[in-house]
Order: C-alpha cells, then sequence, then structure tokens
C-alpha cells in the first residue's frame, strides 16, 4: 500500500521545516511527503528544494497563487499530483511523533476513514521550538509531562498508545470534530467524493464538508485517538468573517444526500 502524507501549508516556512524533521524522524519510510502550498512566498520553495536534496523519501512541492485561505483547492491539487493508495492529511504547523505514519498504515481499513487528534502546543513553548529546533517529535513521555507541568502543551491523553479494536468504530458516522491536521482516507474514496469542495470561502468548515460527503458515500469513522496525535504548534486564529456562510452550507449537505464536492478534484484531473 503506498501511502502519500499531504502537507498543507501558508508562509511559516519555520513551522514546516519542524515538521518535516519529524517526518525524517518517522520510524519507516515507505511513503511520499506532498506539501501543498496555498500560495507561500519563494522561502518555501526553497526550503522545500534543500530539504529534499536529503529527504529519506520522495517530497515534492505543489504550489497555487495566494487568492485567500483556498486550502481545500492546494490539498486537491497535491491529490492530483499523487497516484498512492492511501492519503494521511496534516498541517504545516502539525509536527509528527516518529510512529505518526505507520500507526495511519495500520489503521487504515477499507470503507473507512481515520481521524486523529492533536495536542496543542502554548505559544511561547511553540516560539521556543521554533527558535531552539527543539526535537519534540523524539520526546518521551517524561518530558510531555514535564511540559504539561509548565503549561506549554494542553493535555496529555493522545499519548497513551492503545492498539486496534472494535472501539475505534463506535462511532461510524461521526462528523464532528474531525480535522484535515490529522485524517487518513483511501484515494479511491478521496476521488468518488471529488475531493474539497472548493465552494467554500476562507477559513472553516471545508474538512467537514469533506467527512459529511464521504459518510453519504458509505464510509465510516474509525478513530486514530490513543494512536496517532499530532504536536500542534501555535498559530494566531483566521479571519472567521467566512465562517457564517459555511455553516449555511455545511448545513444544507447534511439537510441532503449529496455525495460530490460541488467545484473539486476533477478540475485538475
Amino acid at each position: 500500500m503506498r501511502i502519500a502524507v499531504i502537507v498543507t501549508t501558508y508562509n511559516r516556512p519555520d513551522a514546516l521545516a519542524a515538521v518535516l524533521e519529524g517526518y525524517f524522524a518517522q520510524d519507516a519510510h515507505d511513503f511520499e511527503v506532498i506539501v501543498a502550498d496555498d500560495g507561500s512566498t519563494v522561502e518555501t520553495r526553497e526550503l522545500v528544494e534543500d530539504r529534499a536534496r536529503r529527504a529519506p523519501f520522495p517530497l515534492l512541492h505543489v504550489w497555487q497563487e495566494d487568492r485567500g485561505f483556498r486550502a481545500g483547492a492546494a490539498r486537491n491539487r497535491a491529490l492530483a499530483a499523487t497516484g498512492a493508495h492511501y492519503i494521511v492529511f496534516s498541517d504545516g504547523d502539525c509536527v509528527p511523533p516518529a510512529e505518526f505514519v505507520s500507526r495511519h498504515r495500520a489503521l487504515a481499513e477499507p470503507g473507512y476513514f481515520v481521524a486523529g487528534n492533536r495536542m496543542l502546543l502554548s505559544e511561547g513553548f511553540t516560539g521556543r521550538v521554533l527558535q531552539e529546533h527543539i526535537p519534540i517529535h523524539r520526546w518521551r513521555h517524561g518530558q510531555w509531562i514535564a511540559a504539561w507541568a509548565r503549561g506549554d502543551v494542553n493535555r496529555l491523553l493522545p499519548l497513551l498508545a492503545l492498539p486496534d479494536g472494535a472501539f475505534r468504530k463506535r462511532a461510524p458516522q461521526r462528523w464532528e470534530g474531525v480535522k484535515t491536521c490529522n485524517l487518513g482516507a483511501w484515494r479511491a474514496d478521496l476521488v468518488r467524493v471529488n475531493g474539497f469542495d472548493e465552494s467554500y470561502s476562507g477559513w472553516g468548515l471545508e474538512d467537514s464538508d469533506l467527512v459529511v460527503r464521504l459518510t453519504h458515500a458509505g464510509i465510516r469513522h474509525k478513530s486514530a485517538r490513543f494512536a496517532a496525535p499530532v504536536f500542534h504548534l501555535w498559530h494566531q486564529e483566521w479571519d472567521r468573517g467566512p465562517l457564517a456562510e459555511n455553516r449555511r452550507q455545511l448545513d444544507e449537505l447534511l439537510a441532503s444526500t449529496r455525495v460530490e464536492a460541488r467545484l473539486g478534484l476533477r478540475e485538475y484531473r
């Protein structure tokens, strides 16, 4: 099974560098990474080109013009650029632990998408991680416990590692809370629903829209909690002005049985 990790980024090369180091340190390198760039300046391209020279896996940069927040379009472009069987979506500010990809591989199952969670780093701790190049992807539990005691991280429970089991399928139609900073899905299922819906304007709910359409297509939710967390670096919130209109669009989808994105992956295939 070929896996592609699609990492979305926008003008934050220091965070992306930390994320890529996390992927370089994975316990196996039988995957590829595609940086889905939502219009960053040349610094990001130069970073990816530099890291690609020493990457232990194929590393590709897919860029689109900066026309505001269009993460869905960036992910669709990246998805169109790979023939991998299985896709793991994450973000350029989410550092993976060393077992992240292998645990997603172990949890992948036909008929399911796999949704993981995250640990949030504080603003001050994020600054230290990036300035001092702290390798949090290699940290042990004791180091995270000390960080939590200092208030540097919001919680510790995601570090608890549990094996696969029936409990992971207890909410097969759940879409609430699923985020594309940590989501695995079969490429064939993503193609079937026409990828991300680019008709959403600005930040908010385009990931929920994807997951709802997957459930409409009969694909079920499988939890990756207590298996494959990511360490989410702090960032300022995006402009939430478009959220009300995006919510209206999502509510319309929830009231329907629609499977395909109105404007999606087929634009690039």
